[in-house]
């Protein structure tokens, strides 16, 4: 492995290989000319109004942390013009099919990280984020692994300061055990209170929901999801 590429102490914690199979030409063309445009560079300051980070004019910004192939990501992106969305995906090929999307489809309103998102968040001004989606993360369904899971006390208290007070967790998987170890550590926060009044609350998509790969395998496979929000005090 060249140690340039090699997994910090901290990334190894969340998640895990960065390379899948190998990349189409286009995409890795994408990746060369079109990632720079988008990527977000946590060597400047963070401004005080994250609406500066976008060439199009946005009233709140978003966070997808782990975006996958990039579905939820692009069609939130595409259908909420006045929304800036950051999408954080460490694993290159889910960000060679996001740069090679925007390569003919151009978005003014998205940015991107392509490493650990602790570091994107410990970045972020306070109260800057109107929400935030975790959408099917790694389980890691082990139990000496747990401590690697994203939902966890250290991360619970980054979302608490980069939310702004009303702004939304949105949770999404469909492993059982993970759906009840993350309402545990979110009711146990102080910042949080999760909202929901009937199973229609966790068993339905959120509203919009243009779905993922990674669910349409899950329901082939007979695994139930659960959509969980929570909201910052």
């Amino acid at each position: 492995m060249d140690p340039s590429n090699r997994p910090t102490r901290a990334t190894e914690a969340f998640f895990g290989r960065r390379h899948g199979k190998g990349l189409r030409a286009r995409q890795a063309t994408a990746l060369d000319t079109v990632l720079p445009k988008y990527r977000i560079d946590l060597a400047q300051p963070a401004p005080a109004d994250l609406a500066a980070l976008f060439e199009a004019p946005v009233a709140a910004v978003r966070l997808e942390i782990g975006f996958g192939g990039g579905e939820h990501l692009l069609h939130g992106a595409r259908g909420i013009p006045g929304t800036g969305f950051i999408g954080v995906e460490p694993f290159v090929n889910g960000m060679a099919r996001v740069m090679t999307a925007l390569t003919d489809a151009p978005l003014g309103n998205l940015r991107v990280y392509d490493d650990d998102a602790t570091r994107l968040l410990d970045w972020l001004p306070a109260a800057s984020l109107a929400g935030i989606d975790l959408l099917y993360p790694d389980p890691w369904p082990k139990k000496r692994h747990w401590k690697r899971r994203f939902v966890g006390p250290a991360n619970l208290d980054r979302f608490a300061r980069v939310l702004r007070p009303g702004g939304l967790f949105s949770f999404a998987s469909d492993i059982e055990t993970y759906v009840n170890w993350t309402l545990l550590h979110f009711r146990a926060h102080a910042a949080f209170e999760w909202p929901a009044r009937s199973s229609g609350d966790w068993d339905d998509p959120y509203p919009g929901w243009p779905g993922t790969r990674y669910e349409a395998k899950a329901l082939r496979e007979g695994r139930r999801p659960a959509y969980l929000t929570f909201l910052r005090l």
